[in-house]
């Protein structure tokens, strides 16, 4: 028999504001999220923690916020760092911070661990984070289960990808899942403004992952619609 297909749709930067936690608890309670990481330095991470301590359902992990960088006149520009990058050490002990402030938030370790701008797939903080999440027993974004990050409406640049974020691409996406689990990364918001670059994109995922259609897919494909709890 075939292995069957299973998916897990996450929603980035839980905490991050008002905004996002609002469209991440509408795509998990109306659409099709079952997932999320928290952002535990940011201001609205203890509303995003009481919800979550409200709805066990919805598996939330940690979305280690170590940089943020903005494309600008063809170079990337550093928004900020919170630890040195290229300092394993200094990695390290950023890495046990937030994993700390996490369990003070939440009363418990992460469900899975991924990284603000994909920070923890580049060395040296790849094998720092390595080090730190394998102990925990718990997922790493992209180390061992395959992570799809092609619902996004921005480029590397970024530039609008409109038809990036549609229903009919969704199920497209859908559709075209192997065998095995996959993460399927999101960025839904509401109202999100200065905050983020990527600003009217998130209510526009809102809209898709809550859309009808994408909930039909997964259930006419066959495909199980899972959490990251459900991997434990």
């Amino acid at each position: 028999m075939a292995e069957p297909r299973t998916l897990i749709v996450n929603a980035d930067d839980f905490g991050l504001s008002d905004g996002v936690n609002a469209g991440i608890v509408a795509a998990h309670e109306r659409g099709i999220v079952t997932s999320t990481t928290l952002m535990v330095r940011r201001e609205a991470a203890p509303a995003a923690a009481a919800y979550a301590s409200e709805h066990p359902e919805l598996a939330v992990g940690l979305h280690l916020d170590l940089g943020h960088w903005e494309y600008e006149d063809g170079e990337w520009v550093t928004v900020y760092e919170s630890c040195s990058l290229e300092d394993p050490d200094d990695i390290a002990r950023e890495v046990r911070a937030q994993l700390d402030a996490f369990a003070e938030l939440l009363g418990r370790p992460p469900t899975h661990v991924d990284s603000h701008q994909h920070v923890h797939m580049n060395e040296p903080a790849a094998s720092a984070v390595c080090a730190l999440v394998e102990p925990l027993g718990v997922p790493l974004r992209a180390n061992g289960i395959r992570y799809s990050g092609d619902f996004y409406g921005q480029t590397g640049k970024g530039e609008p990808v409109p038809e990036a974020i549609t229903a009919e691409r969704l199920v497209e996406l859908i559709a075209a899942l192997p065998a095995g689990v996959t993460e399927m990364g999101c960025h839904p918001g509401i109202g999100v403004d200065g905050e983020s670059s990527y600003a009217t994109e998130r209510e526009r995922e809102v809209a898709v992952l809550c859309d009808p259609r994408v909930r039909e897919a997964i259930a006419a494909e066959g495909i199980a619609l899972r959490s990251f709890a459900d991997l434990a």
